[in-house]
């Protein structure tokens, strides 16, 4: 694993918690949390939760990425195991709205311009879809959006999809839930264990990956990122 994958995934974790810290300090804090979190989430209940829900998979299935819906979720319900669940639900909400979308009306229009990463991904999950659906979402690199339209042009079946996203969603959205949340720990040691946490559900997808994938290529970015050679390279004959 490359580490400019690795940079950029805890760039982004350490710039929530930086607006963690701002939403707890500062005046951009507290318009933020009267203006949407605390009027509309916190506090609301079963409301507050189905709205956030209900946003946060908007936003996930328009491209919002789904590690600060979790962060959002930890902060706004100051809790990590329900911050995480709502977190996970509502990536996952929004992967059912994209994967939806591409299946039922975009498939003429995506097919031009995703066939063959629908048909790498087709191959890709033939023989077990949960599990390797489970290890798509492990991996700490690739486009959430683009798998899930490309999915939706697949011919993989939804119950697999969805299943395999909600298991695979859970590490991370825990550790970007962790970093947003409000639980009663030193700051320094909530950020340490975030990255710890991270790092490690980072290393297991690409350790899955590389071991896991039967001589298939997801995606020829996910390869370079990873310091995975293109299979097909391999396979090409070489010039005389």
């Amino acid at each position: 694993m490359k580490a400019r994958v690795v940079l950029k995934g805890l760039a982004l974790m350490l710039s929530l918690a930086l607006l963690g810290y701002l939403f707890n300090t500062s005046d951009l804090g507290n318009s933020v949390n009267e203006v949407w979190i605390d009027a509309r989430v916190r506090g609301h209940g079963v409301n507050g939760a189905l709205l956030f829900l209900l946003m946060g998979g908007i936003f996930t299935a328009i491209g919002l990425p789904r590690q600060i819906i979790a962060f959002l979720g930890g902060y706004a319900f100051s809790g990590i195991w329900l911050g995480t669940l709502l977190g996970a639900l509502a990536a996952l909400l929004g992967c059912m709205l994209t994967f939806a979308y591409a299946r039922f009306f975009g498939r003429g229009l995506l097919r031009s311009r995703l066939g063959e990463r629908a048909g790498r991904f087709d191959r890709f999950v033939h023989t077990h879809p949960f599990s390797m659906t489970v290890l798509i979402r492990l991996l700490p690199a690739g486009s959430n959006l683009l798998t899930n339209l490309a999915a939706g042009i697949s011919s993989i079946r939804p119950t697999y999809f969805f299943s395999g996203t909600f298991l695979g969603y859970l590490p991370q959205t825990l550790v970007f839930a962790l970093v947003g949340s409000g639980v009663h720990i030193a700051p320094a040691v909530k950020l340490a264990l975030a990255i710890g946490l991270f790092l490690v559900s980072g290393a297991l997808g690409v350790w899955l990956y590389r071991h896991y994938r039967h001589g298939q290529s997801l995606d020829d970015r996910i390869d370079e990122a990873l310091d995975e050679p293109d299979i097909s390279q391999h396979d090409a004959p070489k010039p005389s």
